[in-house]
Order: structure tokens, then sequence, then C-alpha cells
């Protein structure tokens, strides 16, 4: 059993809460009626299990998770061959630059690239 809690009842969305992408997503959930828990990642701090476990859901390396387009990244970071430990290390000190939203319920776990995407879980 992994870090983070689900239930099928429940969508936990990870966010960036200046993401125009998140507040479409929550919108959207929100009038389909679906019930959220929003994680914001500035304000969570993500540990390193479940920056893990969340790749492992999406079926994806760490270093996946990583928005390389990202201003940030592209200001301090060059692309790189990294370990999983230092992609880690990277999401948490700059967790603006991880990938989101990410939505989870219960087994599922969803890459959210368009709004409509949440309904997937």
């Amino acid at each position: 059993m992994g870090e983070i809690a689900t239930s099928r009842r429940l969508i936990t969305i990870y966010y960036h809460p200046d993401s125009i992408r998140a507040k479409k997503a929550i919108a959207f959930a929100r009038a389909e009626g679906l019930e959220l828990q929003e994680v914001n990642i500035l304000k969570t701090k993500l540990t390193g299990t479940q920056i893990a476990e969340i790749a492992d859901r999406l079926h994806l390396e760490i270093k996946d998770l990583i928005n390389q387009d990202h201003l940030a990244y592209k200001a301090i970071y060059k692309p790189a061959d990294l370990s999983s430990e230092d992609w880690i290390k990277l999401i948490q000190h700059h967790p603006e630059i991880m990938k989101q939203p990410i939505a989870i319920s219960g087994k599922r776990t969803v890459l959210v690239e368009t709004p409509s995407d949440i309904i997937k879980i």
C-alpha cells in the first residue's frame, strides 16, 4: 500500500494555484458534482515517497513529472540526466515545475490535460 490515501468516492487533485488548467479542471469537477480534496503543491510539500508513488501511478519515470518547458526550470536548470533522488529533490525545492494537475481516485490516476480529463477518474 502506498503513502497516498485514496478513496473511490473522493478525487484528490494535486495542483498549482496559478495554473489555469487546474482552475478549469477544479471548476469542471465541481460542476459535475464530484467530491474533491484539493492539494496545493506550493503549500503542501510532497514527500519523496509521494512523488515516486505519483510517478508510478502515472506509469512515468520521476523525471517525466518535470515540466522542462516551465520558465522556472529553464531559468535554473539545463536539461540533465539526474538520479531519481535528484529529480525528487528538484520537485520538492521547486514544486512549480511539476506537471499538474494530477487527479487520484481509488486506484486511478490521471495527469489532467483538459478539464474534462477529470471525469476519466
